[in-house]
């Protein structure tokens, strides 16, 4: 709409009959007569406007001489100002005008902006509402120093007008500045002489930042050569302060106010000071905190504006605080309720009374970057579109998450609460007799106890009003206490979107169940828009890392601690470096190596190490191992909400550690055997404490390395099978063993070519011996439900008895070739039956027994067909019991290994939210 155009609305047409043309005006009012020199002094002199006939007039139109007088009238009358849409409200922070070169750039960006109207809302230069607090606070206290810091602003503001601004304006400006700062020193040495100052005084005082930075915005947008007028908002906006520190704006007499400076400094671009303002009475105050976002609400009601924009350091609203999760992302759109929602519990938004004023004429708010104008920022209006900011929809019902630290709860309990009509009205009455302010309510259905969280430094204070206030109740014991949890954080849950949507709710609690995170108390309206949850303080940050990544906002992130970088686990290492990426494009997955521990050396890292150099990076910045430091650095970073330790080592030491690690809420993925085929007891401690919490433990790796043999059978049992006998080529060193010694080879022959193929340990005694697969073996009979020792596993150990105790390796190896007779014996009976030799682990689950032994098969049976270091495992059940299920394929070897380990990983991701 065009400038003038708005001003038909409030100028009636002089009528047809008495509009003559251009030339006759002049010869009835001259140039110089009192009329026509009146009108030419109005901004809309040159513009005209526009009559209900749709014609455009000039106000120097020919009158006759008997409506003279009427059209003075009428003039004086309507010269009004004009609202709606050709008015912008902007607002700039003091961040934004917080040095000569910011106050420059607002400039040119009011210059540019393309509205026909601007009303510019300023705070004061940055850290100048405190400076000017501090002026208060030293004079009442009485310190000297008052004078020298009154200077300090003074100076402060003569280098930045220096900078800014020449000739008459300069003058003019340092003029009213320095008879401002002898004002204010005389105010000031009252305050000190009366050791005190009233609300009214500090209110006067702490004003003039907005004054000084509004006066010197606008002469440098004077000097582009607009027409600007800058605006003592005290002169307009009129509040009735509240009892609760806040304000209310009279937007009747506001309005009154604003038409009577308009008609008396009419401008097309009016800068004005925010913050402030003044009582019905005239009397100086603010708006309280953050009064100049208000400031610039109110002008855009008052204006029935067509945008408010906030503008700011942040290129826009975050769907969580990015110092928090980095992966937050800026929305869009946001509506009024969410803003409202979100800037109550402390998201870096608006203050919710911000929104009040502009949700009556549903006029939007822009919140933008002022050091990032191609950012377009987020819009809070009546309804918000899904999108973040690739303009990509959201399908998440949840819009962003905010916290609120320092908090405590209050609990009021006992069972004479229940049905007791007025104890909510006692127990809030003593908070707000000491001034307390309540964050959240929680109370269930029982009425057996009220909950509620006020800030940590009020708490105190609340517990001793309610102890007094329910004395009586407490010593008859109809209450039973008043209880106080300190160190608490708030989480809410903002979305307009989850109402009605069912299982937002689940998915909130869900995942931080997973995160092994414990709530202690929660509240949510029958709205729906906000879900709010009260949690441990430590727990904070690691929760709304898991909410945010739960609800698509954020990739599933985990940050692992590998221990043994040996063959497995530098194996595995080197397949998340060349996975990461893919992981993290497709399947929304962050894998995060927080460090590195061998014996001896381990490698830390609070970003994630880099993969493609860990080996030099533990060489270089290597420290020395210490597995619990270890565990608290990985653990310990909240910015990432999982934690999983990978153990990679076959050391019984650390698989002693995984009980703790499940107790503090870390993952645990291994193929170290150790723990389930250790002490029965301590096996049955470590299952009931996986089954009792969503503390995942993975161990897939250690019975077949890459091969299903665990989740093969745990997918029998859930499934209703019943397991009646487990029958396996565990060990790959033994598969090939045994598949190469054939015809007239010697055994020592095959197992020094096993051993200097790598297929073996470097004592091949701990192959030969058995132990291993009688681990393998004990594992699978627990999972089946047997509850035995690895004791209780009969074990046919492959290695000679007098062998035993050889002192080396190499002792053992040189002597073997005199025990070969025996097993070429025990090969050659079993080929003249058609058999073949096989090393096999039993489970005989009927029988509720195991063991490990040299078995004859015959050459067309499944365990007679391997190659290589196959392994296979036969599945005898209810359901496949004519012919068992049969799993097979390579059970040795570091990069299969690693490769189980892997899946693991990424089935713990699964489990942690990530899409499948």
């Amino acid at each position: 709409m065009a400038f003038s155009s708005s001003i038909s609305r409030y100028c009636h047409p002089p009528p047809s009959s008495i509009l003559c043309s251009q030339e006759h005006n002049h010869k009835i009012f001259p140039s110089h007569s009192p009329f026509v020199s009146l009108i030419s002094r109005s901004p809309f002199y040159r513009t005209g406007f526009v009559s209900r006939y749709g014609k455009k007039w000039s106000l120097q139109t020919r009158v006759t001489s008997s409506v003279k007088a009427v059209l003075l009238d009428e003039y004086k009358e309507n010269v009004s100002l004009p609202k709606g849409d050709l008015w912008s409200v902007h607002k700039f922070g003091g961040t934004c005008v917080g040095s000569s070169d910011r106050i420059k750039n607002v400039a040119k960006i009011i210059v540019d902006n393309g509205s026909e109207g601007k009303l510019v809302v300023v705070s004061a230069m940055s850290k100048v509402t405190d400076m000017m607090y501090d002026l208060i606070n030293k004079a009442q206290s009485r310190d000297d120093s008052y004078i020298s810091a009154a200077d300090a602003v003074f100076e402060k503001h003569r280098l930045t007008a220096m900078d800014l601004l020449d000739g008459d304006e300069l003058a003019t400006f340092l003029s009213r500045l320095h008879h401002d700062i002898n004002n204010l020193k005389a105010m000031l040495r009252a305050i000190y002489i009366a050791g005190h100052a009233t609300e009214s005084f500090t209110d006067f005082v702490v004003g003039h930042g907005e004054l000084w930075s509004a006066q010197m915005l606008s002469y440098v947008v004077k000097k582009s050569g607009l027409d600007c007028k800058w605006m003592d908002t005290r002169e307009v906006l009129i509040v009735n302060p509240t009892s609760s520190n806040q304000v209310d704006p009279d937007f009747v007499e506001s309005e009154r106010k604003l038409e009577e400076w308009f008609s008396r400094n009419p401008s097309k671009i009016v800068i004005a000071t925010g913050f402030i303002a003044s009582t019905p009475k005239n009397i100086p105050t603010t708006l309280k905190r953050d009064g100049s976002d208000f400031s610039a609400a109110i002008m855009g009601a008052l204006l029935k504006a067509t945008q408010v924009t906030i503008w700011t350091d942040v290129d826009g609203v975050y769907s969580a605080d990015p110092r928090k999760v980095s992966e937050a992302v800026i929305l869009r759109t946001l509506s009024y309720q969410e803003a409202w929602e979100m800037s109550y519990f402390g998201a870096n938004v608006l203050h919710p009374r911000t929104i009040i004023p502009v949700m009556r004429y549903d006029i939007p708010i822009v919140i933008r970057n002022v050091f990032n104008l191609s950012a377009p920022g987020t819009m809070i209006c009546q309804s918000s579109n899904f999108e973040n900011e690739d303009g990509q929809k959201l399908n998440s019902p949840v819009k962003g998450f905010a916290t609120i630290d320092n908090v405590a709860l209050v609990n009021v309990e006992g069972t004479g609460m229940a049905g007791v009509p007025g104890t909510a009205s006692v127990i809030f009455g003593a908070v707000k007799d000491v001034g307390a302010n309540v964050i959240m309510i929680s109370q269930a259905s029982s009425e057996h106890s009220v909950c509620f969280a006020v800030p940590e430094k009020e708490v105190n204070a609340v517990a001793e009003a309610l102890q007094s206030r329910f004395r009586q109740a407490l010593d008859a014991g109809r209450l039973s206490q008043v209880a106080v949890i300190p160190n608490c954080s708030i989480l809410a849950t903002v979305g307009q979107k989850m109402a009605s949507t069912p299982g937002v709710s689940a998915t909130l609690f869900n995942a931080l169940a997973k995160a092994n995170i414990n709530v202690r108390a929660i509240a949510q309206g029958c709205s729906e828009y906000n879900i709010t949850v009260v949690l441990k303080r430590e727990d904070c940050v690691r929760a709304l890392r898991a909410v945010h990544s739960r609800f698509y906002l954020s990739k599933t992130a985990i940050a692992m601690g590998i221990i043994g970088p040996g063959l497995i686990g530098g194996t595995l290492l080197d397949q998340l470096r060349d996975q990461a990426a893919v992981l993290k494009e497709e399947f929304n997955i962050d894998l995060r190596v927080m460090g590195i521990t061998g014996s001896r050396t381990m490698l830390l890292s609070d970003t994630g190490i880099d993969l493609s150099k860990w080996r030099e990076l533990l060489k270089e910045k290597g420290e020395v191992a210490d597995l619990e430091k270890f565990t608290l650095h990985v653990h310990g970073n909240h910015f990432i909400p999982n934690t999983a330790v990978v153990d990679c080592t076959a050391d019984s030491s650390v698989a002693r550690c995984y009980y703790d690690w499940l107790q503090r809420g870390i993952h645990v993925i291994t193929p170290n055997k150790k723990a389930n085929s250790g002490p029965l007891e301590q096996y049955k401690k470590l299952r009931f404490l996986q089954r009792q919490s969503y503390t995942h433990y993975f161990y897939e790796a250690t019975v077949g390395a890459g091969l299903p043999i665990i989740s093969t059978l745990r997918g029998l049992l859930e499934t209703g099978d019943k397991i009646l006998h487990i029958e396996g080529i565990f060990s790959g060193t033994l598969s090939y063993i045994f598949n190469s010694f054939e015809g007239a080879r010697r055994f020592s022959e095959v197992v020094a070519e096993a051993k200097q193929a790598g297929f073996t340990e470097p004592d091949p005694r701990d192959d030969l011996s058995g132990t291993d697969v009688a681990r393998k073996v004990i594992i699978l009979a627990r999972e089946s439900g047997l509850r035995l020792e690895l004791s209780d596993i009969p074990v046919e150990s492959l290695v000679p008895e007098p062998l035993r105790a050889s002192a080396s390796a190499e002792e053992f190896m040189k002597q073997l070739p005199e025990f070969d007779q025996d097993l070429a014996n025990r090969r050659q009976e079993a080929e003249l039956a058609g058999d073949v030799l096989r090393y096999v682990g039993v489970v005989d689950v009927a029988g509720k027994a195991g063991r490990v032994e040299l078995r004859r098969y015959r050459r067309d049976h499944p365990f007679a067909q391997l190659s290589g270091s196959d392994n296979i495992i036969a599945f005898t059940t209810t359901r496949y019991k004519e012919q068992p299920l049969i799993v097979r394929g390579p059970g040795a070897g570091a990069q299969v290994t690693a490769g189980g380990v892997f899946s693991d990983i990424l089935r713990l991701a699964s489990y942690l939210g990530a899409p499948s």
